[in-house]
């Protein structure tokens, strides 16, 4: 299980759900696998309050199965769940991304292209590890350009589903064509075409269609049928 330092603002609960989302999209918590509310808290050095607080949370997006008595279990991927995730996030992202196109300044748009530049110089070295983490930043600041953080707040606790597949795909398929895509977005902001932009924000939100093939072969026992 990953371990990651609490930040100064945040509460025990909200620490206790930043590292459970973690290590679920990394499936350092796998699909179907049983946990004990107490050996997690223990793990994290917390009180189960807090633990079970942040359980019942990812429960109600349905990422987290509880059982009375027994533990809980992370849940099966559901792409009913993905489907509705991405419908959600593409939803919002093809509006927020016309907003931007008309209010964006040159130094938001150098933020943007310091984002995609590294991502590129990763996919070329090899080092596809950090592109996860990138790509959901690149995101995250079209929502700060928009100043519709709100928004990405929402939009964040459902897209667990999403994220966890766009994981996995990182590590079943050859294609990451998704960098190239943010820098087509990206062009398209430049250029301030809402409506370009819209549309490759629309094609990159459901590019995980094209992976899930291989998901399924690779990871049959994780997938709910």
């Amino acid at each position: 299980m990953q371990l990651l330092s609490p930040t100064p603002t945040e509460t025990m609960r909200d620490y206790s759900l930043r590292v459970l989302k973690q290590n679920i999209i990394s499936l350092d918590m796998q699909p179907g696998k049983m946990y004990s509310e107490k050996e997690l808290a223990s793990t994290l050095g917390l009180s189960r309050t807090p633990m079970r607080e942040a359980l019942l949370q990812l429960s109600k997006i349905k990422i987290v199965d509880i059982y009375p008595q027994r533990g809980s279990a992370v849940s099966l991927i559901d792409y009913d769940l993905v489907d509705e995730a991405r419908f959600i996030r593409e939803a919002l992202e093809c509006s927020i991304v016309k907003l931007v196109c008309q209010i964006v300044t040159p130094e938001q748009l150098m933020l943007l292209q310091s984002n995609v530049s590294r991502q590129q110089k990763y996919l070329q070295s090899g080092n596809i590890a950090p592109l996860l983490p990138l790509d959901n930043n690149f995101h995250k600041l079209l929502y700060q350009i928009a100043n519709k953080m709100q928004s990405y707040d929402f939009v964040s606790s459902m897209t667990i589903h999403l994220d966890r597949v766009r994981n996995m795909a990182l590590s079943t398929s050859t294609d990451h064509g998704f960098v190239a895509e943010h820098q087509a977005i990206l062009d398209a902001i430049c250029k301030r075409d809402g409506d370009l932009a819209a549309e490759l924000v629309h094609k990159h939100v459901v590019r995980f269609r094209i992976d899930e093939q291989d998901i399924r072969k690779r990871y049959p026992s994780y997938i709910k049928h």
